[in-house]
């Protein structure tokens, strides 16, 4: 009777938590921070080095502007376990379906005593026309001209024209993880730690 019971709480329990009865954490998205006390060159080494652990390049770094801008990083799949430019279930889940490809650019300005740091990150996924298919033993060249034997993305002249990439705003989870990220590296760094 005991095992019944346990295994009904269980399931009670189970269900409740996949229902979304228990209390889940709210997101709150930073968009900037304020460093006291730091130059900005340490501020852009310390992002530049976050960036670079994220698996972002650096296109453009500019110390007079206060900038850095990195290229757009193809978003990770469910395989790349090491990389974390995808930042919650439905990032991921985007990512996974689509093309999707983002760009960090961080903003670095002395007001008064501190810096602030701000961060936008622009997602943007690829939109690729279909190609014309005739009948439903073409349905393998729905995207390119690939053959039922090999499958390859070779594109008609046509869609290599509509291809483009769509911009889907800002992702302002990846923002607020990189702007943490940068945070945790400059307090280790003013304590003397490595992160």
């Amino acid at each position: 009777m005991n095992k019944v019971k346990s295994l009904s709480f269980a399931a009670c329990t189970a269900l409740l938590l996949i229902t979304g009865c228990a209390e889940t954490q709210r997101f709150k998205a930073v968009k900037q921070i304020w460093v006291p006390n730091l130059e900005k060159q340490q501020a852009m080494e310390a992002a530049e080095d976050v960036l670079g652990q994220m698996h972002f390049t650096i296109e453009k770094s500019d110390l007079k502007q206060g900038l850095i801008r990195t290229r757009p990083l193809a978003g990770a799949q469910f395989f790349e376990f090491w990389r974390s430019d995808n930042v919650g279930g439905f990032n991921w889940a985007e990512a996974n379906l689509h093309s999707i490809r983002r760009t960090v650019e961080l903003n670095i300005d002395r007001q008064d005593e501190r810096l602030c740091i701000g961060c936008n990150v622009k997602t943007q996924r690829l939109h690729l026309p279909e190609h014309p298919v005739s009948s439903t033993a073409q349905a393998y060249s729905l995207f390119s001209e690939s053959r039922s034997s090999m499958q390859e993305l070779k594109l008609n002249p046509e869609q290599q024209k509509g291809m483009r990439w769509v911009n889907l705003g800002g992702d302002a989870r990846l923002e607020t993880e990189i702007l943490k990220r940068i945070e945790k590296q400059i307090t280790a760094q003013q304590k003397g730690k490595t992160p």
